[in-house]
């Protein structure tokens, strides 16, 4: 029987002493790519672990950010407990944290602490404003990041009939932080393979932010000579759609299929230019053939014609949707009534797949095994811990 081909990850050790979203993302991607994750969670463990929504009373919400991984649950008021964490990190290739700034340096985890007496160590840490600088102290949580970082109203520009930011539940800085944290770590990595040397790696999410607003930041240096196009959804029978015929020969194809063939010579249309100039108008003309079909004959008739569109979904049919099925997005995280379905990373390698993985640990369910091999040992050798079957969930209530 043929092994299943490694992981590009696999052997790497990571030190987790992140909590809530962004650090705990970062080090869930880590773990699906083949790393052996250890989980640091107070006593208790992690409050993120009774964070709703509930499956079987144990927190998917949680168990998203964190399968696949050990968890070891220590006093962090215990000198002890820290110092075997300490050894832990001697045998561990990352360590990643997102406390506020400051906090690892009393707690003796910080880069300069654990970094002493080797110089492979890549360590990151992720923090609202970053290490340095007039806010860095400052508490922050992902909708803060939002308004201070230009989103909110930059989103609010392009709607319309609004005179207040939108309220947010998506918190797109915690997750494009870990996702640029999980990528900082995978260059840091190739250049301890290259040159022998580790990193740290300071990742801020208000600069993960800002990272997103790229035309909105050239705009406001150098403006342009008119307002820009926005992707604009219209009616449909019962619902919404979005098209976006915005090169020459797609919007030939519309003015075809909607039996319009005066919109080429049409001053207003017949150049791209004079399209983005007039897109109000012209998805005003789109929305009198779509508002009397439904949203799912106007994605149907529009993408035969080889315009791009899309009816609007909500989560629960995109997470069923026929193309992510077709690509196996999706994995079963537990077994029985507290399984639940988990997003596998938006990339496939050739090798090995790389799906989330199906169990999430209890409170402390690896601590003996791992920490016993460093409780006045002074060792840095750790035992093979397999932990609890792939195929099962076990959740502590706190």
């Amino acid at each position: 029987m043929t092994s299943a081909p490694p992981k590009p990850l696999e052997g790497i050790r990571v030190l987790d002493l992140t909590r809530i979203i962004s650090g705990p993302y970062c080090t869930r991607l880590l773990a699906d790519c083949g790393a052996e994750v250890f989980k640091i969670e107070p006593i208790g463990g992690e409050h993120m672990r009774v964070k709703e929504p509930l499956r079987a009373g144990k927190s998917t919400y949680f168990g998203h950010f964190n399968a696949g991984k050990k968890s070891i649950e220590i006093d962090f008021r215990s000198e002890d407990d820290l110092k075997a964490i300490r050894e832990l990190a001697a045998s561990c290739d990352v360590v990643v944290e997102n406390f506020r700034p400051g906090v690892v340096q009393d707690l003796g985890l910080d880069h300069a602490t654990l970094s002493a007496g080797r110089k492979d160590l890549v360590y990151c840490s992720i923090s609202g404003f970053g290490q340095e600088g007039p806010r860095s102290r400052h508490p922050a949580y992902a909708p803060i990041l939002h308004a201070l970082s230009g989103h909110d109203l930059a989103a609010m520009s392009y709607a319309e009939n609004v005179d207040k930011p939108f309220r947010t539940g998506i918190w797109y800085a915690d997750l494009i932080g870990g996702l640029f944290a999980f990528s900082a770590i995978q260059t840091a990595l190739i250049g301890q393979l290259r040159h022998g040397k580790g990193q740290y790696i300071d990742v801020a999410l208000m600069d993960s932010m800002i990272n997103l607003l790229v035309l909105e930041m050239q705009e406001v240096q150098t403006p342009s000579s008119f307002d820009r196009w926005l992707a604009t959804p219209v009616k449909a029978s019962d619902g919404h759609v979005i098209a976006v015929p915005i090169t020459a020969k797609i919007f030939e194809r519309l003015a075809d299929l909607l039996d319009r063939p005066d919109w080429k010579e049409d001053a207003r249309f017949n150049t791209q230019l004079a399209r983005e100039k007039n897109w109000p108008i012209l998805m005003g003309l789109v929305e009198e053939w779509t508002c009397s079909r439904t949203a799912a004959e106007c994605e149907a008739s529009l993408m035969a014609a080889g315009i791009p569109c899309a009816r609007y979904q909500t989560v629960a049919e995109a997470i069923e949707d026929e193309q992510v099925s077709a690509r196996e997005l999706m994995t079963m995280v537990g077994t029985g009534s507290a399984a639940f379905k988990v997003a596998n990373l938006p990339f496939r390698f050739s090798g090995a797949p790389l799906p989330v993985g199906s169990h999430v640990p209890q409170i402390g369910e690896n601590t003996e095994a791992v920490l016993a091999a460093f409780r006045g040992s002074g060792s840095t050798e750790i035992p093979k811990v397999t932990g609890a079957p792939d195929n099962q969930q076990e959740v502590s209530h706190v």
